[in-house]
């Protein structure tokens, strides 16, 4: 019996419980056995010839399709011995477990074969492959089935890293819903575990944890870890096997052993399975347009051509860098392709395989001019379809796993209000909570939206004016998928006649439009747009720098303020213009939002210049972020911020210090945020990136409003070298340097690095070459005699470029989300970042960088 069969016979044991388990509530899909395939990996990194390994510090992935075409990742974490298996399906699912060798050390793994074998076994979806090790003992433990949030969680609590014999990690969520399931009287207990479809307390307790048995005969052994969602509505099955007659197989709990029979490597066949939803994948040619296909298929013939001339040879120089280029561009198709599905397009893998708006939509506006048409129909589609009651775009979907833990939360302090209640006898108020509790546990299972950011609500208003401007999609097209009725995603939500994406699209416009009004009316710096209080002394990071620290404890973003709320105005005045070509007049939007009238959007609705009008005064909110500082102030600054450095990254820096020309001149730079006075937090950053790209520098200097020398300053942070500006060569622009802040700023950007001087985002590299390539093509299509200090500009452009793009190139990183680096022996090390994913939407944007590029005059294209 083949590994594939033995597996496939595995699953149905577990086929009959979960059958059992879904039917008071789902009609199980007729029981078939598809035939095995086998799969190569769609990618895999650290990939030879492209990524130097030692970057990737012992850590390396592979991603699959399968069955059904979701995709799957399985990566192996050399650092802690973790493996993990992440499924890109409707419940974000992950399956890891930990592998040490006999001294407690994480145990070296290798891949046992280049490809996997997919199937499926009734509603299970199943993957099989093998893996490898040389060491002659191993035990695996931390056994974890369930959602990529909590293997997240798991990870960023290190209980990984802990012993296999430390108490058993548990999702507390759970553990105080079945607390408080035993303090209710037995009539309501029965109520409530018939909603979980549970036959008792202890079955459900029974769902924390896997099930885990063995069963060995002469020619293998096998280990099976099943377990349900706590509702039991979906499974997750792992099983691990080996070869009795080549090693034996010990379990003790939920450790099991490997002990090698003689000197050959350890050999494990590893089987995943699931019967959770999938997800339709969407093919090459739905998402990119014909145009992009071209120039892809033209690196293509340009890489064959290479190698046919060279044969077996190694291309040197030129001829490398053809075949580089293609396979980079291919790599990063497939990574679109692996996160884009009908339902929705999903932010990167391992982190981030579910919805995120912000991703979406930033994803969408950098490769408008790659993909599709029709594409952003996907992205604002999902947005709508996620919007909370008044209008905000959901940022980030909980589900599988993570709903029921958020649903679980809920739940329990509805019990907690509850009871005090029913102590007073107050009957009638706690039977209302524990009806809404039900409610809860009945809905378990459905997604949750975090509503959290900010910077959401006006990119949705962007990418739509751009989708109604598109010409290449029809106006009959657009108007009927404006006036399409939608189901949206949350029950309280759900009635009938359903909602029109138009209507739906009023109520986010008409949010943007009150978050803006404050300032239009009187433009000081307290009514500029705010996060809100996280408590006495902070302010929630609600924009795209979203860690705790992201925007150094601001009340006042300036990517929001400064960049996304004009452009928001700006472009609801050519949606406003764009509705009456499509037959959709001022009476259409009246009868969709009767009360749009009395709002800041019914004026613009009656006159979409007025919105217009309204940009411009929000435009004058940059005075309160520029900061200027004479050479005299960058020197006493980068001086204590070297000083307060651990030795060897200070002695490193004050060399590139010594050999900077540019400290000698001032630097101008737009802050990163605001406090709560309103005063400018000195934290040079990327965020003006996105100014570039959506803005137009150069479109402004042949209309006369924008002097040169003022547009050259508005490039100086991107290349001035690192610690005056963000520049580091060899690894690129850093996404913030706090050198000119407080201490304390320092301190919170060395314990949470993730938006701080440490890192460059793949993000912030393709906007700011984004908007380069764009204006040096605006530039490129003007006069064709320039002034002397017009062709100087473009000079500059042209060299900023050219800088950025080599450096992001030599880091190895390009296609990650983010990256990092160290100082070893000296030398600035690029380095994987930690949590970084390893395929991300919006970092797979450099796409549309090299398609800009490939479009402009010869010296910018070059590589």
């Amino acid at each position: 019996m083949t590994a594939t069969i033995l597996a496939l016979a595995l699953v149905a044991p577990m086929m009959q419980v979960s059958s059992q388990a879904q039917s008071s509530h789902v009609t199980p899909a007729p029981s078939r056995i598809a035939p095995a395939r086998q799969v190569a990996p769609v990618l895999a990194f650290p990939e030879p010839g492209m990524d130097d390994p030692a970057a990737y510090q012992g850590y390396q992935t592979r991603f699959y399709r399968d069955s059904k075409g979701n995709a799957v990742q399985v990566y192996l974490d050399g650092r802690s011995g973790r493996v993990v298996h992440v499924w890109a399906d409707a419940a974000d699912e992950s399956i890891g477990f930990t592998v040490r060798d006999s001294a407690g050390h994480p145990a070296t793994l290798a891949w046992g074969s280049d490809a996997a074998t997919v199937a499926d076994s009734g509603r299970m979806r199943t993957l099989t492959y093998t893996l490898t090790t040389t060491a002659p003992r191993v035990d695996i433990g931390w056994l974890l089935l369930g959602s990529m949030r909590v293997e997240r969680d798991f990870q960023y609590a290190h209980h990984h890293l802990g012993p296999f014999t430390a108490p058993p990690f548990r999702e507390q969520e759970l553990v105080d819903l079945i607390a408080n399931l035993r303090r209710q009287s037995p009539a309501e207990q029965r109520r409530e575990l018939a909603l979980l479809h549970a036959r008792g307390i202890s079955e459900l307790s029974a769902r924390l944890h896997p099930t885990v048995t063995q069963a060995c005969t002469q020619t293998h052994c096998v280990v099976r870890a099943e377990q349900p969602t706590f509702d039991g509505r979906n499974h997750l099955l792992l099983v691990l096997r080996t070869d009795s007659r080549q090693a034996m197989m010990h379990r003790a709990g939920d450790v099991i052993s490997l002990r090698a029979r003689d000197a050959s490597p350890i050999r494990m066949t590893v089987t995943i399975a699931t019967d959770a939803a999938a997800l339709t994948p969407l093919a090459r040619d739905e998402i990119f347009n014909r145009d992009f296909l071209r120039f892809l298929a033209a690196t293509r013939t340009a890489h064959d051509s290479v190698l046919r001339v060279l044969g077996g040879d190694t291309p040197h120089g030129t001829d490398s860098a053809i075949v580089m280029r293609y396979r980079w561009l291919e790599r990063e198709v497939r990574s679109v392709e692996l996160l884009s599905t009908k339902e929705k397009l999903m932010a990167g893998m391992p982190n981030y395989a579910t919805y995120f708006g912000r991703d979406m939509m930033m994803s969408a506006l950098m490769m408008q001019p790659i993909w599709t048409g029709t594409m952003p129909e996907h992205v604002i589609a999902s947005a709508l379809r996620k919007l909370s009651p008044r209008g905000d775009v959901s940022h980030e979907e909980a589900l599988g796993g993570q709903a029921i833990r958020e649903h679980a939360s809920i739940y329990n302090t509805l019990i907690a209000d509850s009871l005090p209640l029913a102590r007073r006898r107050s009957s009638v108020a706690a039977d209302s909570i524990l009806s809404r509790a039900r409610a809860e546990l009945r809905d378990l299972h459905v997604v949750r939206e975090n509503y959290h950011m900010m910077d959401d609500e006006f990119q949705l208003a962007v990418i739509t004016a751009r989708y109604l401007s598109d010409t290449t999609v029809s106006a009959a097209r657009k108007r009927t998928f404006l006036l399409e009725p939608v189901a949206t995603e949350s029950p309280a939500a759900r009635r009938s006649p359903l909602p029109s994406r138009l209507s739906l699209l009023l109520r986010e416009l008409s949010l943007v439009t009150s978050e803006t009004a404050p300032y239009v009316r009187e433009p000081d710096v307290q009514h500029l747009v705010s996060f809100e209080r996280l408590d006495s002394t902070h302010w929630r990071s609600a924009s795209w720098r979203d860690s705790q620290d992201g925007y150094a404890n601001g009340r006042f973003a300036m990517d929001i303020n400064v960049i996304w709320a004009p452009q928001a105005l700006e472009s609801i005045a050519r949606i406003l213009t764009a509705l009456p070509a499509l037959g959709i007049t001022t009476t259409t939007l009246d009868s969709l939002a009767p009360q749009l009238a009395h709002t800041p959007l019914g004026q613009y609705a009656r006159d979409p210049a007025h919105a217009e009008r309204d940009a411009a005064v929000w435009r004058s909110a940059k005075r309160y972020f520029t900061v200027t500082l004479a050479p005299a102030e960058i020197r006493e600054h980068v001086r204590a911020k070297l000083a307060w450095l651990p030795p060897d990254e200070r002695r490193y820096w004050e060399r590139v210090v010594a050999a900077d020309s540019t400290i000698a001149d001032s630097l101008t730079f737009l802050a990163l945020a605001l406090d709560s006075a309103g005063r400018p937090i000195p934290v040079v950053n990327t965020d003006p990136a996105t100014g570039l790209f959506l803005g137009d520098l150069t479109a402004d200097i042949l209309r006369d409003s924008l002097p040169i020398p003022q547009a050259l300053r508005a490039l100086d942070p991107f290349t001035r070298p690192y610690p005056v500006g963000l520049f580091v060569p060899g690894l690129g622009p850093l996404v913030a340097n706090d050198a000119y802040a407080s201490e304390d700023v320092w301190n919170a950007f060395r314990n949470d690095p993730y938006h701080g001087p440490r890192v460059v985002w793949g993000r912030e590299v393709n906007l700011l070459l984004l908007g380069l390539a764009k204006q040096i093509a605006t530039a490129d299509a003007a006069d064709p005699h320039p002034t002397a200090a017009f062709a100087s500009y473009v000079r500059a452009l042209d060299d900023a470029l050219h800088q950025v793009d080599q450096a992001v190139l030599a880091s190895g990183f390009k296609h990650a989300e983010l990256w990092s680096s160290e100082i070893d022996r000296g030398r600035l090390v690029p380095i994987r970042y930690g949590t970084s994913s390893d395929i991300q939407l919006w970092s797979a944007t450099d796409l549309a960088v090299q398609y800009a590029i490939s479009h402009l005059p010869r010296r910018a294209a070059d590589p």
